[in-house]
């Protein structure tokens, strides 16, 4: 009985020691992931390594204020005008208790439509003109 014992406490703590590696490791690698991520986006677009906001004077401004209630990324999967974004800010002061930003809303706007607004969408060529059509016959 106490070898099984003994067999069983020494199977648990491998087990676990196994897990702990194992999870160190999956760290260590996400970590070393994560730096190579920061050093492409942030050479390509310069985007903040911890929010993903871009860099900018604005950003911590945008940051504190933002971030405080909800992700960054909130931010970043939205495109709208400067029009909309003042609408999203109405919307959050009515029905999310987000105060009222004063002096640095126009800060604010001011970035979310410099990086945050529609991007321009490729438009139709111009129409053809001057074109003498034909009938098809059967």
């Amino acid at each position: 009985m106490k070898k099984v014992l003994k067999n069983t406490a020494l199977l648990v703590l491998s087990i676990v020691l196994f897990q702990q590696c194992a999870q160190q490791r999956t760290a260590n690698k996400s970590e070393q992931l994560s730096q190579e991520d920061t050093k492409t986006t942030s050479t390509n677009a310069e985007l903040d390594p911890e929010s993903g906001l871009h860099l900018d004077e604005s950003m911590f401004l945008v940051k504190g204020q933002c971030t405080a209630c909800h992700s960054a990324k909130l931010i970043t999967m939205n495109r709208f005008t400067r029009d909309g974004w003042v609408d999203k800010i109405r919307w959050m002061q009515k029905t999310q208790n987000l105060w009222d930003l004063g002096e640095a809303e126009p800060q604010i706007l001011d970035y979310l439509e410099k990086y945050y607004s529609p991007e321009p969408q490729a438009s139709r060529r111009k129409n053809l003109e001057n074109i003498e059509w034909y009938e098809l016959k059967n």
